[in-house]
């Protein structure tokens, strides 16, 4: 997983409550076995027509979002099944970032195992922040190491995250790489098991 620690990106807001996990990939495109390749259905439904062709009056297909980093939405987004093809989506698609007033804790915990940076903040950041993201170019700074965000506007939001979550994010680690940290201890304990003690 690739490291977060101080991150900038272009905001794109999705006002909208329970964004279900459905709606952020719907289930005809869980066919793939590998993690990549998702980030075309994110959203399906609600970018594309019937057609195949881009809805204008979706937000992510406004051409100022089109490099945005960072999704801005309402509480109990990931709502739904606990399917991991939705961070990988989100990911697939170029967002690092998520930031609601409540996750669904499923969906929350796939994120940060997957390398996506999920942050509860109150309804009136994210409300605040939902509103500055509609200027073109709107973006925040966000420092994982002292759990703050900002912007050239004068916000300002702390926020928590649990601090096994918080090192692996900082480090770009996955469960595996926790794992393979522990390489001499389980080399020990195996050779201790072999000896017979």
């Amino acid at each position: 997983m690739k490291a977060i620690n101080k991150f900038n990106g272009i905001v794109c807001p999705l006002n909208r409550v329970n964004v279900d996990t459905d709606q952020i990939i719907p289930k005809q495109f869980l066919k793939r076995i590998e993690r990549q390749g998702f980030g075309q259905f994110l959203f399906h439904h609600w970018r594309f027509d019937d057609e195949g062709n881009k809805r204008e009056d979706f937000v992510m297909n406004q051409m100022q979002y089109e490099q945005a980093e960072i999704l801005v939405s309402g509480e109990n987004f990931g709502c739904g099944s606990s399917r991991e093809h939705a961070p990988w989506a989100l990911l697939d698609y170029g967002f690092r970032v998520v930031i609601a007033p409540s996750f669904a804790d499923i969906f929350y915990n796939n994120c940060v195992k997957n390398g996506i940076l999920a942050i509860r903040l109150t309804e009136e950041e994210v409300e605040e922040i939902t509103e500055k993201a509609e200027e073109p170019g709107y973006r925040l700074f966000i420092n994982l190491k002292d759990q703050d965000i900002t912007d050239r506007k004068g916000f300002v939001a702390d926020f928590d995250i649990d601090p096994y979550w918080k090192e692996m994010l900082l480090n770009g680690w996955d469960e595996i790489a926790v794992t393979l940290n522990l390489d001499e201890e389980i080399n020990n304990y195996e050779n201790k098991v072999t000896a017979g003690q």
